[in-house]
């Protein structure tokens, strides 16, 4: 066994390995309908938390197949872009183009930011919509940058420190960054850390070398992903490639 496999398989997280892409995007979705449904089923209605980026593309457009009840299913996202919709760097424009199709296509869709409003009407909007979701979420599905953040809790972040706090009381808060193209809004650990299941979703030998250094000790606000690694172990599951 390498090293790296070595120190993956002492993390106390559950782990789902597939062999590709292609096969990695069938089990997490059937994963992800059978949590979703079982959620409508036990209470009416379901919140989907979800992330960006192109690794979740394959998985959303297999999951938008799932027949499932989606018009019980909220979705948002962990976090968003200061961008207009239309923007091909825009999280919302990302999951209605590739989760919000199909049977997905009848889910309520919870957009985070709108770039239209001044900063602080958009957060105060962004708190009132999230607050109004069924809480705490079924499920977060969260990514990872090569620089170790999730959401946009990255290195350095302005509001890093309240956004990973899970006492904070907002729900969301903005954050820029130096590694951030743009200023964003996130939801914080309030929200994130405290959702019924979370999956991190990451492909590659890259990805699964930034997640063996997190899981190594250190500062949390230097791999903000370790956040999630400590704060939620035991209702995290891992897909990987």
């Amino acid at each position: 066994m390498t090293a790296l496999a070595a120190d993956l398989e002492t993390a106390p997280i559950v782990r789902r390995r597939s062999s590709s892409s292609e096969s990695l995007a069938e089990a997490f979705a059937d994963w992800t309908a059978a949590l979703l449904q079982n959620a409508v089923a036990a209470r009416g209605e379901a919140t989907f938390i979800v992330s960006g980026g192109n690794t979740p593309k394959r998985y959303f457009e297999v999951l938008s197949l799932r027949n499932i009840d989606w018009s019980r299913v909220n979705v948002t996202l962990a976090d968003e872009r200061r961008v207009s919709d239309d923007s091909p760097r825009s999280n919302a424009k990302l999951v209605r183009e590739h989760l919000l199709q199909n049977h997905a296509a009848e889910a309520r869709f919870v957009p985070l930011a709108d770039s239209r409003l001044p900063p602080e009407r958009e957060l105060t909007a962004a708190q009132a919509r999230i607050a109004e979701l069924p809480l705490p979420a079924d499920l977060v599905v969260l990514g990872m940058g090569d620089d170790g953040h999730t959401a946009s809790w990255f290195p350095k972040g302005d509001n890093l420190e309240a956004a990973m706090n899970p006492g904070e009381r907002a729900l969301v808060l903005p954050m820029t960054a130096p590694d951030a193209a743009e200023p964003r809004l996130t939801l914080t650990a309030r929200v994130l850390l405290r959702a019924n299941a979370l999956a991190l979703h990451i492909e590659g030998d890259g990805k699964r070398a930034v997640l063996a250094k997190a899981l190594e000790e250190g500062p949390i606000e230097d791999m903000p992903i370790r956040g999630v690694l400590r704060g939620a172990a035991d209702r995290l599951t891992l897909f990987e490639t």
